[in-house]
Parts: structure tokens; C-alpha cells; sequence
């Protein structure tokens, strides 16, 4: 689908529901943020964790949002930006008016920059949480982190994951306890660890290794899910 952006224009995204969805996630890949989704609706760089799991959160009763770059921009350098902020701002309102119950950020790697972005900007009530996964919390080629996107602003529950087989140079396991300390507007937030993974991939931070939780999806998504789950009953009960 095109969703169409406030300053003009519009972004492409792929959605996936199951029938009747307990809540949507808006999902922020890493590297470029390019997954090269065509008109046909067809991906033509689908190895990232968000991407390649998708269906498995339908699966598991959410649906599921997410997005390309506006013309295959490159978005390195480019998540954390106030323009960036106002996309995601954009996108937010666009799944409440669907409908389709409430509604969550998740990002991984570079990803996790404009899902805390996001999240730092979104009106009380917008976002029922936030989920960072493998978070790049050191400096490197995008000259941006998770710290750039202030994520002191965040107010909704977070959810920080780490792998400790990570060897991804910017996005090392350690700094979890340190990314979850830097929410201090959020009255929750979780660090969740896990371990093991596979490596397919050339770099360590390619999509195809424990950074990317290769070979460990399953497990990662069951664990995620308990944590949106309760999410979702603690916004029912009140």
C-alpha cells in the first residue's frame, strides 16, 4: 500500500493481518531501511528480522506494518531527524484509522533509531509501547544511535532486546541496561536477554546472524509477544 504523508507525497509499506487482529505493530527495518518493496508488492531485500518474520506475528494474532523509504532513500544518518519524527507521526495515525486495535513500534538495529524517535514524539495514547531490538547504541557509518533520538521523551512501556551473542560492533549486548536507563520518561521499561543464534551472513551485523537472531526467531517472538500480550491486558483493564 501507499500511505499517504502530511507534507506531500507518501511512503510504501507492506501490511499482513490475521482476521482479527489484537493490535498492529509498525515495524522499522535495519541497515538502509530499504527493503526495495515493489508495485507488484513483491520484496526484493526480505533477509532483515522484521521482514522475514512477518508472517509469524500473523500467525500469533498481530498484525503487521512495514515500512520502505520514500523512493529507496537511503534513511543512514536520517532516523533520528525531526522530518523522520513527522513520517512516523503520519504512520501512527494512519493504522488508528484502520482500526485495528492498539498500536506498538518495534525496530531492530538501525531500525531501533526511528522506532525510539517515534515513540519520543508520539502524543500520549498514540503508541501502546515500544520494542527495540538489537539497538545500534554506538556511533558508526549512520553517525546516529538510539541516544540521538530522544529517547528521554519516551512515555509509553519499553521493551529493550538484546542478544548476548551479538558481536555487531555498534550494537553490542552490554548496552541494553544503558539503553533502558536512558528512558526515563517511560514509568516501564523491560530488558529482556537472550542467547544462540547462526551465522550466515559475511558481517557481523548482517541480517542472517545472531544479530539478526537467525535461527533463533521463534523463540524471540514468543518472548516479545508475552510482553505485548500483557501490554494489551493492562490497557484493557484500565
Amino acid at each position: 500500500m501507499n500511505i499517504p504523508l502530511n507534507t506531500g507525497g507518501s511512503v510504501r509499506a507492506v501490511f499482513g493481518s490475521p482476521a482479527r487482529p489484537q493490535a498492529t505493530i509498525i515495524m522499522f527495518p535495519g541497515g538502509t531501511g530499504d527493503i526495495g518493496l515493489g508495485q507488484d508488492g513483491r520484496i526484493r531485500r526480505g533477509d532483515n528480522f522484521v521482514v522475514r518474520t512477518r508472517e509469524a506475528w500473523n500467525r500469533r494474532g498481530y498484525a503487521v506494518l512495514i515500512l520502505d523509504t520514500v523512493g529507496h532513500r537511503n534513511l543512514r544518518g536520517q532516523r533520528s531527524s525531526a522530518h523522520y519524527a513527522h513520517l512516523v507521526e503520519d504512520i501512527i495515525a494512519f493504522v488508528h484509522r484502520q482500526g485495528s486495535g492498539p498500536v506498538f513500534l518495534l525496530g531492530t538495529s538501525q531500525g531501533a533509531i526511528a522506532a525510539v524517535n517515534g515513540a519520543a514524539h508520539a502524543a500520549p495514547g498514540d503508541i501502546a509501547g515500544v520494542v527495540l531490538t538489537e539497538s545500534v547504541s554506538v556511533i558508526g557509518g549512520s553517525g546516529e544511535t538510539v541516544f540521538s533520538a530522544h529517547p528521554e521523551k519516551v512515555q509509553a512501556p519499553v521493551l529493550v532486546v538484546a542478544n548476548h551473542d551479538d558481536r555487531c560492533n555498534v550494537a553490542p549486548p552490554q548496552d541494553a541496561k544503558k539503553i533502558g536507563a536512558a528512558m526515563t520518561g517511560s514509568l516501564e521499561v523491560t530488558v529482556l536477554m537472550v542467547t544462540g543464534g547462526t551465522t550466515r551472513s559475511e558481517k557481523n551485523c548482517g541480517s542472517l546472524t545472531p544479530h539478526g537472531y537467525f535461527g533463533i526467531e521463534a523463540e524471540v517472538i514468543t518472548r516479545v509477544i508475552t510482553w505485548l500480550d500483557a501490554k494489551i491486558r493492562t490497557s484493557l483493564v484500565r
